[in-house]
């Protein structure tokens, strides 16, 4: 399965497994275990979603949003239960404005799922833990 490092963007091939007790990156030789959610771009939007076989889950946000703050920590300790079964990233909705206009982007925070290079479930509104994990793992290899 084709999975992108979170580190240098850079496109990995990787057996297919239940769990991994290591995968390093081809190119700049970080973890591809690490669950720390990506701050994704404009620049690295579509290589991110397009060129990964696992889930991308992404918080649309924005650093002013009370309700994006009080879930940050939840969105982050979803992440960890999903190392190389779903990718987590993040969109400051602030900075990256067009992509709030592209996925049309109303409230914050908002989670959209994308698999296959495509959208596959958005929910609205902060998130704890549970259902965090619940939606990422309907998704999940």
């Amino acid at each position: 399965m084709r999975v992108v490092c979170p580190h240098c963007l850079a496109v990995n091939n990787v057996p297919k497994k239940d769990s991994y007790k290591k995968a390093n990156c081809g190119k700049c030789k970080n973890s591809l275990l690490d669950t720390k959610p990506m701050e994704l771009n404009e620049r690295s939007f579509d290589e991110v979603v397009a060129n990964s076989d696992i889930p991308v889950i992404v918080d649309f946000w924005a650093p002013w949003c009370g309700p994006c703050q009080m879930m940050a920590p939840n969105f982050e300790r979803a992440a960890e239960q999903f190392p190389l079964k779903a990718r987590f990233a993040k969109v400051n909705t602030e900075n990256e404005q067009n992509l709030g206009a592209r996925f049309g982007i109303r409230s914050i925070p908002t989670i959209i799922v994308f698999k296959e290079g495509r959208e596959v479930d958005r929910v609205s509104g902060a998130l704890d833990i549970n259902a965090l994990a619940s939606l990422a793992a309907r998704y999940a290899n």
